[in-house]
């Protein structure tokens, strides 16, 4: 298991190498935050102050050197704007996102394996087709247009969901989560009623019949468990979506998360604060894919087995 999971940290690596060079370079295309952060009036004398101070007035190969030795000692400066530290800028950003990102695939989830379920339980009845338009109609519609439309229907023309921020409570949280949930849910539908099926038709699934079992046990002890693997493959693909995908969801809604601090940070080109957003959530998503291994070769005694070559 060891070895297994050192060749997929080490598989694993490289992308995140490679977005953390990206952001480094790409940030730099967004302008000089010397003509953004200065009156319009400033000299010249007073931007390449500006520069010298924050250091942008060093070649992009020793900001370069810069910003992988602030990696390896976690300190990626300060902000342009506040002039705090990025880092706890991004730390404490990071818990939003992370708290609608999980309540988000725990509603997925669950929704996911009843509706899934109960589809395959009868496939091809009324309930299957019912179940299976709807997951594909779930699985189809874009984020960005469901939380315009929302803020539209539920905030602007009922008024009764806020439209944005976190002050109204539980309220606050119904529109972001509603957006996010539909295609975790349709997917992960599709998913569950997909694997569902070809379990409850297998060998095991008859045997566990003819010896009396009712159909509760043989959907949730017998089917459910050996469905569960590709179910799982999904939706950690989904959850490292979510955690990735959420910039958008929380621009619209004013969500205080790192979706949003991304954002800010870039249309202030506030190098510093993007350069750590981008790294929190790189390396979450490299510990997401890690742990979704390791339960998928729990799952899965083939893995299991392979895993111990």
């Amino acid at each position: 298991m060891v070895t297994f999971l050192r060749r997929r940290a080490l598989t694993s690596l490289l992308p995140l190498v490679v977005v953390l060079l990206g952001v480094f370079f790409l940030a730099r295309l967004t302008g000089d935050p010397a003509s953004l952060y200065l009156p319009e009036n400033a000299t010249e004398a007073q931007k390449e102050t500006f520069r010298e101070v924050n250091g942008l007035d060093l070649p992009v190969w020793r900001q370069l050197v810069d910003y992988l030795q602030g990696i390896v000692h976690l300190d990626f400066g300060t902000s342009l704007s506040t002039g705090e530290s990025a880092a706890a800028m991004a730390l404490r950003a990071f818990p939003a996102t992370l708290q609608l990102a999980i309540t988000t695939m725990v509603l997925a989830v669950l929704l996911a394996v009843v509706i899934g379920s109960w589809a395959a339980y009868r496939p091809n009845s009324l309930a299957d087709r019912f179940a299976s338009f709807l997951s594909m109609t779930a699985a189809s519609v874009p984020d960005f247009w469901l939380a315009i439309m929302g803020v539209w229907v539920f905030a602007v023309m009922l008024g009764v969901l806020p439209t944005s921020g976190v002050d109204a409570g539980l309220l606050s949280w119904v529109l972001p989560i509603a957006t996010l949930l539909l295609r975790p849910v349709g997917v992960l539908t599709q998913v569950v009623r997909g694997a569902m099926v070809a379990a409850l038709s297998a060998p095991y699934v008859r045997l566990a019949r003819s010896k009396g079992a009712d159909s509760r046990r043989v959907v949730a002890h017998h089917a459910l468990r050996n469905a569960a693997a590709p179910a799982l493959t999904v939706a950690g693909d989904l959850a490292v979506g979510l955690v990735n995908g959420a910039v958008v969801v929380e621009s619209i809604f004013g969500w205080p998360g790192i979706g949003k601090l991304m954002i800010d940070s870039i249309t202030g080109r506030d190098f510093a604060i993007l350069q750590a957003a981008v790294l929190l959530t790189a390396v979450t998503i490299f510990l997401l894919n890690i742990a979704i291994d390791i339960c998928y070769a729990l799952l899965d005694a083939r893995v299991r087995d392979k895993a111990m070559v």
